[in-house]
């Protein structure tokens, strides 16, 4: 089978997909499938024999930026299309986005479609009126026979069903790699404990009520520190600086993003990982950490109620008030307590989140889309 994949872009800061859909892509190749990535960008082309990246027009030009056209993508895709039996989305409100849905019906292949969180209606909120004139003259014209889209949670599932599409929906969660600890981390009775969020700084991670809890909390906590690591966005890291001045919130720290083999060391390090998020689809950070065996303070825009069932965090209303509850509570825990819930964690996403088993689930989705398998139980119809 040769499944194309294609995305916007690659770059790390734009958030998880840069992570997901190459890792996937990677399963599927293990799996025997021909998977190859096509992309726009400079940052994405690498030594990676599987990603093919485009140059973008009008790079220079403002508006017309954002949007990503590339008449070098636009050509490829069309002859890819050809050969392949597959064509696999991630995204949307982009031209690329917008190629893949044309090339799909002009080659006559099944479309699947992951628009990795952008129906949230937090998404959605941004630039509505744009939106909607783009869906219904350019997007939504380009996705009409989408065989499957795909959503990383049940909570992503309705906001699809919400925008008004009924096509069938294959849930099929992001994975993680589970990483070899082989050093660990040394937590020392008088070194300073902390608290970590991690990704991009946006008004949708609810930062601001993190921020906020923080101010209230960290005179009780003489032995914590609030770390704030990743890309600013639109000035927001500004603002949540001023609020921490003017709350005289101290021993809290605006970082630049770190990735790699430093992005896991920030992680093992941490001793609890928060992402107070208006809405996610997933929430990378989240397994990510769990993965290190860090225990996690997630609120429910983030489909992770698995916090509780697997007694390695806490899953909480949005807002200051129970985010600072869940922080009081876990930070008054024992650095052994805590290292229970967060080993609990780590076997979680071992068992469930494994990238083995999610790519045999999503190759299964696609032998449905091209008639050759029954529907798969990841796939609903309703």
């Amino acid at each position: 089978m040769r499944v194309l994949h294609l995305i916007a872009g690659l770059n790390p800061q734009h958030g998880g997909p840069s992570y997901s859909v190459p890792r996937l892509c990677q399963a599927l190749r293990e799996l025997g499938v021909e998977a190859r990535i096509f992309t726009i960008g400079e940052s994405a082309k690498s030594k990676d024999t599987h990603v093919s990246a485009y140059d973008q027009d009008f790079a220079n030009v403002p508006i017309l930026r954002k949007l990503r056209f590339s008449s070098e993508f636009r050509r490829a895709v069309s002859v890819a299309a050809q050969v392949s039996d597959v064509i696999h989305v991630h995204g949307l409100w982009l031209m690329p986005n917008v190629t893949a849905g044309r090339a799909a019906a002009a080659a006559n292949r099944p479309l699947i479609v992951s628009p990795r969180g952008m129906l949230a209606p937090e998404a959605l909120a941004f630039s509505p009126g744009i939106k909607r004139i783009f869906w219904n003259w350019i997007q939504g014209p380009a996705y009409a026979k989408v065989a499957v889209w795909h959503a990383t949670s049940e909570a992503e599932a309705n906001n699809i069903r919400d925008f008004g599409i009924g096509a069938p929906i294959a849930i099929v969660p992001n994975g993680i790699d589970v990483p070899k600890l082989n050093s660990p981390y040394c937590r020392s009775n008088d070194r300073s404990r902390t608290i970590l969020y991690l990704g991009r700084i946006h008004p949708k991670k609810g930062l601001r009520e993190l921020v906020e809890a923080w101010a209230r909390l960290f005179g009780d906590r003489v032995n914590w520190t609030l770390r704030i690591v990743g890309p600013d966005e639109n000035g927001h890291r500004e603002e949540l600086k001023n609020i921490a001045s003017q709350s005289g919130a101290l021993r809290i720290s605006f970082e630049n993003p770190v990735y790699g083999e430093q992005k896991n060391r920030i992680l093992q390090e941490a001793d609890l990982f928060v992402l107070s998020t208006k809405n996610e689809n997933f929430g990378l950070a989240v397994a990510e950490a769990l993965a290190m065996g860090v225990p996690c303070i997630v609120s429910r825009g983030a489909p992770w109620s698995g916090l509780q069932t697997e007694r390695c965090g806490w899953w909480v209303e949005q807002g200051v008030e129970p985010l600072l509850f869940a922080l009081r509570l876990s930070t008054a825990l024992s650095d052994g307590e805590r290292s229970e819930m967060g080993q609990r964690g780590r076997a979680w996403m071992a068992r469930d989140f494994g990238w083995s088993n999610l790519a045999m689930n999503m190759y299964s989705v696609y032998q449905w889309a091209l008639g050759k398998e029954e529907r798969p139980t990841s796939i609903h119809l309703d």
